[in-house]
């Protein structure tokens, strides 16, 4: 007898539906085998569905089993599959009937018979959602993650014996309440802006970065502040939004890092990799590719502390991310993207020592060690950093000071206003703020006047400024004006972006 499951594989960030076809033969030698290109945990499933099966008093028949994975040219991986194989099995040899072409299944099984925790279930809830399917069956530890999904019930499933109940139609099984996701809820912050003293410049440039999703050096001596401002940073971000949310929830899940009590990413991802990460760990891949260090912080923040310190082909590996917001990541077996729409925060000393150009403190560095320093950061990368900060040794009168800096709440409404503009500007295009505006977007949002023209035909003959570093001051100078409200650009505005220029362009 043949019966057939659905279930589904994830492929990059989506899900494409599998069907698991389970056939028992009425001759033939006894044997298990699973087809269609399993991995070693898909054919290790055989050993946990037969435990499970008969651990829960199901019969497991002594006959040739072969289960099918269609289609069968796709790679399938992990133990995702016990769940619609064990079902598969139940229904060939006549052990349950029932109809199942309107439901998804997935799910790992204990040797008891019960469902563990399974990666990829916000992926599988949307296929399901997509191909107008109705039920969707995920172990109970799971069932929030996919109650997200409006139009779509969700059924958890505690252990394999009480799903064999409820479509034998002697239990009754309630979906899981739908899962509201409040994003306007105020989020706690590890670190405030108010507790770092001075720096007002880096401040003022992490308020430019937080409201236009541009990238950040902070470069200064060690102990000036460059890690606290880089971690106070996601204080100042504004919230994300539905559909960011769940972009974001999608890779977390994925690779199985979501929280399952609340299984909603609602706040921006910062990542802070240390600089001995491999390429494939920042960027993603592997045999079989998973999402790097710059996906999982997708519509968050990268910080690459001890920038210069990266080997110099990882740094390398950042320039078509930070340039189009997606990496490809390619094999033999084909090509995978994953999104990487992030804003990088990257802190550098000036020199080995960290002290060059420190007005209390004497380098001693040699100069060849200073330019050997400096050129582990390449100028195409650097051509891709937005605002290029200064972060001096704070004094002492500053330190000891009583007063209070700006707290992040007042900055973050700041930001928040003026990336509530940005949405209105970009409502009819993909594009969310205004780092990622391409030529023909700066274009039609960034019209300068006269003055503003000569300002900056004379600052890329002085500057020697690239094309490239030409379109990233007009998309800087751009959320200046967000930010104190203006609709045109002005002088003030290109001025204060060709500040953050790097003074090797000087």
């Amino acid at each position: 007898m043949l019966a057939k499951v659905i279930s589904g594989a994830t492929v990059g960030l989506n899900c494409l539906p599998i069907e698991v076809e389970v056939d028992i033969a009425a001759s033939g030698l006894p044997a298990f085998n699973i087809v269609g290109l399993p991995d070693k945990a898909v054919e290790e499933s055989k050993e946990r569905v037969r435990a499970a099966l008969k651990n829960v008093g199901a019969e497991f028949p002594s006959r040739r089993i072969t289960v099918n994975l269609a289609p069968a040219d796709l790679p399938k991986e992990g133990p995702a599959y016990d769940l619609p194989i064990a079902l598969g099995i139940l229904i060939a040899s006549g052990q349950l009937t029932a109809e199942l072409s309107d439901s998804i299944f997935i799910g790992e099984l204990s040797l008891d018979g019960s469902l563990r925790t399974t990666s990829g279930v916000l992926p599988l809830a949307l296929l399901a959602k997509e191909k107008g399917l109705k039920r969707i069956f995920v172990p109970a530890v799971n069932a929030k993650e996919g109650a997200v999904i409006d139009d779509l019930a969700v059924m958890p499933i505690e252990n394999i014996i009480d799903l064999f109940h409820y479509l034998s139609g002697n239990k009754k099984l309630a979906p899981h309440p739908k899962i509201e996701i409040d994003l306007a809820t105020a989020d706690t912050y590890e670190f405030d802006m108010k507790e770092i003293k001075g720096q007002e410049t880096a401040k003022r440039a992490l308020e430019i970065a937080a409201a236009g999703g541009h990238n950040v050096l902070l470069k200064g001596p060690p102990g000036a502040g460059k890690t606290l401002l880089a971690r106070a940073f996601p204080s100042i971000l504004p919230r994300l939004t539905f559909e960011e949310a769940l972009e974001v929830t999608k890779i977390y899940s994925i690779t199985g890092q979501i929280d399952q009590e609340d299984p909603v990413v609602r706040s921006r991802p910062f990542r802070s990799p240390h600089h001995s990460a491999s390429a494939i760990g920042l960027i993603g891949g592997g045999a079989h590719p998973k999402p790097g260090e710059i996906s999982l912080a997708h519509r968050g923040v990268l910080f690459l502390d001890e920038f210069p310190e990266f080997p110099r082909h990882v740094l390398e590996s950042l320039r078509g991310p930070l340039e189009d917001g997606v990496v490809t990541v390619s094999r033999a077996a084909g090509s995978l993207s994953f999104p990487s729409k992030f804003i990088l925060i990257a802190a550098s000393n000036p020199c080995p020592c960290g002290f060059l150009g420190d007005t209390t403190k004497e380098c001693v560095c040699a100069p060849g060690q200073i330019i050997r320093y400096q050129k582990r950061l390449s100028g195409p990368i650097l051509d891709r950093i937005d605002l290029h900060v200064e972060v001096p040794a704070v004094k002492v009168e500053k330190l000891t000071s009583e007063s209070e800096a700006e707290p992040s709440e007042p900055i973050r409404t700041r930001v928040q206003k003026a990336r509530e503009s940005q949405t209105e500007r970009f409502k009819d295009s993909p594009l969310t703020n205004n780092n990622e505006m391409g030529p023909k977007e700066i274009k039609e949002f960034c019209k300068l006047s006269a003055d503003c023209l000569n300002l900056l035909r004379a600052a890329v003959s002085k500057m020697q400024l690239s094309a490239r570093a030409y379109h990233r001051v007009l998309k800087v100078a751009r959320t200046i004006a967000d930010l104190e409200g203006s609709v045109d650009i002005d002088t003030q505005h290109i001025a204060e972006a060709l500040q953050y220029r790097a003074k090797s362009e000087n």
